[in-house]
C-alpha cells in the first residue's frame, strides 16, 4: 500500500508504504505525484478515558464488552490507542473492573489497542477539592498488597497509577512501582512542594490532568501546580477542552513544559457522546450541556470530559500556538514514549507498525477531519467505519 500527503515533522508531499503490518519506507514523493493536502499522521493515543456513549469502564455494572465498544469508537476519531481508566472505587468493585478489562483484553485485536490500564486512585487526597469527583469514602492510603491484588486481577496490565503524594507511604510504592515497570503519575493532591519533589526523585514521570483536581484557591507561591511544572521528569497531561483549563492556561502550561513534555488526554467519562441531556450516574445527577461540557446538575462543578482526542489537537494550536505537527506529537510520540512504546508507535518511519490517521486539516477553522486509519497495515475509510461514534443508548455510569 502506497499513501500521498504530508506528513507531520516533514517538508513536502511524501510517499509511505506499508508492506503487511509495518511501515518499510517514508520519502519524498517523486516529481509528478498529484498534489494532496491529506495529512498521514500516527495514530493518536489517549492515555485517560473512563468511557464513551454510555458505557463505563469502572462500576459494578462494568462488563467486557464496553472495552470492545469503546476502542471501536474510538477508532473512527482516529484515536488507535488507549489506556482504559478506573478511578476511585471499593476493592471490590476494582477487582470487578479489572477482572472484566482482563477478559476484554484477551482478544489480541483489543489488547492491541489498549497497551496497559490506567488506574487513577484510589491513593489520592481526600481532600475536597484535589479529590475531584471520586468518592470519599473509598479513598485510601497506598498499600501494596492491595496493588499486588488488582494487578493479578487486571493479569498484569496495569500501567499507569496516579497518586497523591501527600498520602502515608506514597514514595516507598512509588519506587516499588517504578520497580515494577508502572508509571507512576502525580494528581488529585494538594501535596507540599517537599512532597512533590519526594515523589520526582523516587520516580514519578507524569503529572495527571495538571491544573484540575486541585483546590479552587491556593498560594500564590509555593503550591503544587508551580512545582509540577518546573519539574523537568515529569511530563504534564492536560485536558483541552475548554472547559478545564482555560486557553490562557493551557498556552502557560505548554510553554513551561515544552511540547516534548505535555500529553493531550481526553479523560472521557461515559457521559461523552450522548445528547445534551441529564443522566443518572454513581447515584448523581449527570447533566451533558449543548457546548459538550459535562457537570453534576444545577452546580457548576465539572463530572468529567466529554471530549474527543481530535478536538483537543484542534484547541491546543488555537489556545497554545502550537502548529498542527506539536499537536499530534501532543497526542502520539508523547505517550507512547511514556509509556516505552516509541520503538513500535508513535511516529510515521520505517520500521514502525502502520498505525495511521488519515486527515484533512482546515489551517482557518483548526479543524480536522477524519478520512481513514490504518490498523497494523489494514486501510479502514471513514465510511466503512459508519457511525461507530455514536452512544449505545445503554447509559451504564
Amino acid at each position: 500500500m502506497r499513501l500521498y500527503g504530508n506528513v507531520p515533522g516533514t517538508t513536502g508531499l511524501q510517499e509511505v508504504v506499508v508492506e503487511g503490518e509495518r511501515i518499510v519506507s517514508l520519502s519524498p514523493a517523486a516529481a509528478g505525484t498529484p498534489p494532496s493536502d491529506l495529512v498521514i499522521a500516527p495514530a493518536f493515543m489517549d492515555i485517560q478515558i473512563n468511557g464513551y456513549g454510555g458505557r463505563a469502564f469502572g462500576g459494578p455494572q462494568a462488563t467486557p464488552d464496553t472495552l470492545a465498544y469503546v476502542v471501536r469508537a474510538q477508532r473512527q476519531a482516529g484515536v488507535l490507542f488507549i489506556c482504559p481508566t478506573l478511578v476511585t472505587a471499593s476493592h471490590e468493585h476494582l477487582l470487578h473492573a479489572l477482572r472484566a478489562l482482563a477478559q476484554a483484553r484477551r482478544d489480541p485485536e483489543i489488547a492491541h489497542a489498549s497497551p496497559c490500564i490506567h488506574m487513577e486512585g484510589p491513593y489520592i487526597s481526600p481532600e475536597d477539592g484535589p479529590r475531584g469527583a471520586h468518592a470519599l469514602q473509598h479513598v485510601r492510603p497506598p498499600d501494596w498488597d492491595e496493588f499486588r491484588r488488582l494487578q493479578d486481577a487486571a493479569e498484569g496490565a496495569i500501567g499507569i497509577v496516579t497518586l497523591a503524594p501527600e498520602q502515608p507511604g506514597s514514595t516507598a510504592f512509588i519506587e516499588r512501582l517504578v520497580e515494577a515497570g508502572v508509571v507512576a503519575a502525580l494528581g488529585h493532591t494538594g501535596a507540599t512542594p517537599e512532597q512533590i519533589h519526594d515523589a520526582v526523585r523516587a520516580g514519578a514521570r507524569l503529572s495527571t490532568h495538571l491544573g484540575n483536581g486541585s483546590h479552587a484557591r491556593i498560594d500564590r507561591h509555593p503550591n503544587y501546580i508551580w512545582e509540577q511544572l518546573a519539574a523537568d521528569d515529569l511530563c504534564a497531561s492536560i485536558i483541552v477542552d475548554g472547559h478545564h483549563l482555560p486557553p490562557s492556561v493551557v498556552q502557560s502550561f505548554v510553554r513551561a513544559k515544552g511540547v516534548d513534555r505535555t500529553i493531550l488526554i481526553s479523560d472521557a467519562v461515559a457521559a461523552a457522546g450522548l445528547p445534551p441531556g441529564v443522566y443518572e450516574g454513581d447515584g448523581k445527577q449527570i447533566e451533558v450541556l449543548a457546548n459538550g461540557r459535562v457537570q453534576l446538575k444545577d452546580t457548576p462543578y465539572l463530572a468529567g470530559s466529554g471530549l474527543i482526542l481530535p478536538r483537543g489537537i484542534e484547541n491546543v494550536v488555537r489556545f497554545a500556538g502550537v502548529t498542527l505537527a506539536e499537536a499530534v506529537q501532543m497526542a502520539t510520540v508523547n505517550p507512547a514514549r511514556l509509556l516505552g512504546l516509541q520503538e513500535r508507535l508513535g511516529t510515521v518511519a520505517p520500521g514502525r507498525e502502520a498505525n495511521l490517521c488519515l486527515f484533512r486539516w482546515n489551517a482557518e477553522a483548526c479543524a480536522l477531519t477524519i478520512e481513514a486509519v490504518v490498523v497494523r497495515g489494514r486501510y479502514i475509510a471513514a465510511a466503512e467505519m459508519g457511525d461507530a461514534l455514536a452512544a449505545t443508548g445503554t447509559q451504564v455510569f
